[in-house]
């Protein structure tokens, strides 16, 4: 096993062409499922350092690298697995980098190009090291939109060679995440729920159309759906315990065509967290009755579409443990946070989680004595290039230790 001075020289030696890597496919977004080619650029790299690998994964996009233990080693317990997501997002960059996005409409504002840059300096440094364990490099698509974790599970992509993945069974899998609110050099998370679980809504309130001026010809569903969406805000106020965490966020609403028409129907859309199964259920069940039965009040109907997404990401206690102890021995205790609370974001890197431990973390991106830095999903955000040596030192290591 290297040392850490040794591993750090490696690094720095491979970091120009990783800041290149990502500014090229940062410059080049794609998005859920869409990600051709992200996935070539990803194989051209695995190719180039000899390292097997297997595409076509997850309706033809995912990739999944292996690097067998070195020999001589033992090579006992199964492959550690690391996963790196690759879509991007419909957001119209505002950066005015010379690297921005060259597709309208499409950017990387979650900082997956960053993500794919770590995990690819992973793959250059650990084919030159030693290995005491197999390792599996995950090259997932459509964590944005489409569950790509969920799909490169269910084809094996964590099962080794005999159930469709590549190499040994994966014992444990760690990702990792950009985090724009955490300082430069520090890493945070938590065993247990880190990440909330996505419910998505669509509604449709159908009225009676009617003269803006003779509304009791009709049933108004503006005047339905705004007493619906503030009874919706009942359920994490009056429903769900005050400390527990569930979030009801209507998104957008669609109605009318002029100032003195009441519309025959309102289309909103909108999402529920949650971090509990059954905070979850009791949500669900919630939001229909009060949907349903608001809607009828009025003299309207309701119709719901209604998508259970993904699950909390939950990290595996021991594993969680193994990753905070090799980050304590990278940054030192100083810069590794035990955070106290889950975020209510989602992530698909819940579904690696259902099959094997896993270890789910934050990487900081905002510069030093900087106050604010560009949030997630935002025009102008962008993967802070300084990160990704931190990033695939802590990857390495967990590869090597955890």
């Amino acid at each position: 096993m290297p040392s850490q001075a040794n591993l750090k020289k490696l690094i720095e030696a491979e970091l120009p062409a990783l800041v290149a890597l990502r500014h090229d496919l940062h410059k080049h977004p794609e998005l859920s499922h869409a990600e051709e080619r992200t996935g070539r650029v990803v194989q051209n790299e695995l190719s180039a350092l000899g390292v097997k690998f297997r595409a076509g994964l997850a309706e033809g996009t995912g990739v999944v690298g292996y690097l067998p233990a070195s020999d001589g080693a033992a090579g006992q317990g199964g492959s550690i697995a690391l996963r790196a997501d690759m879509d991007a997002l419909p957001i119209l960059e505002e950066t005015g980098k010379a690297y921005a996005s060259a597709t309208p409409g499409v950017m990387h504002a979650c900082g997956h190009d960053g993500h794919i840059s770590i995990l690819v300096g992973v793959a250059r440094v650990l084919s030159k090291v030693h290995r005491p364990r197999p390792v599996t490099l995950v090259f997932q698509p459509a964590e944005e939109h489409g569950g790509g974790a969920d799909t490169m599970c269910r084809q094996g992509a964590l099962a080794g060679e005999k159930a469709g993945g590549i190499g040994e069974p994966v014992s444990r899998i760690y990702g990792l995440h950009g985090w724009p609110q955490l300082a430069l050099g520090h890493i945070a998370t938590k065993p247990g729920p880190l990440m909330a679980a996505t419910d998505d809504f669509e509604v449709t309130i159908k009225g009676t159309q009617s003269h803006g001026a003779y509304p009791h010809f009709g049933n108004d569903p503006i005047v339905a759906t705004a007493q619906i969406i503030t009874a919706l805000q009942s359920i994490a106020s009056r429903n769900v315990g005050p400390l527990d965490a569930c979030v009801v966020t209507v998104g957008a609403i669609h109605a009318g065509t002029a100032n003195n028409i009441i519309p025959g129907e309102v289309h909103f859309i909108g999402t529920i967290r949650t971090l509990r199964g059954d905070t979850k259920r009791l949500a669900k069940e919630r939001f229909f009755a009060i949907v349903e039965q608001g809607a009828r009040a009025m003299g309207c109907e309701a119709k719901i579409k209604y998508q259970e997404g993904y699950p909390v990401v939950e990290n595996d206690p021991e594993t969680t443990e193994r990753a905070l102890s090799v980050a304590r021995t990278v940054l030192g205790e100083g810069r590794v946070e035990r955070l106290e609370f889950a975020t209510m974001g989602g992530e698909d890197f819940s579904y690696y989680g259902k099959h094997v431990p896993a270890c789910f973390f934050f990487l900081g991106l905002k510069p030093r004595n900087a106050a604010t830095y560009p949030t997630l999903h935002q025009p102008d955000f962008d993967f802070n290039d300084d990160a990704l040596p931190l990033g695939v030192e802590l990857m390495c290591e967990l590869a090597l230790r955890g």
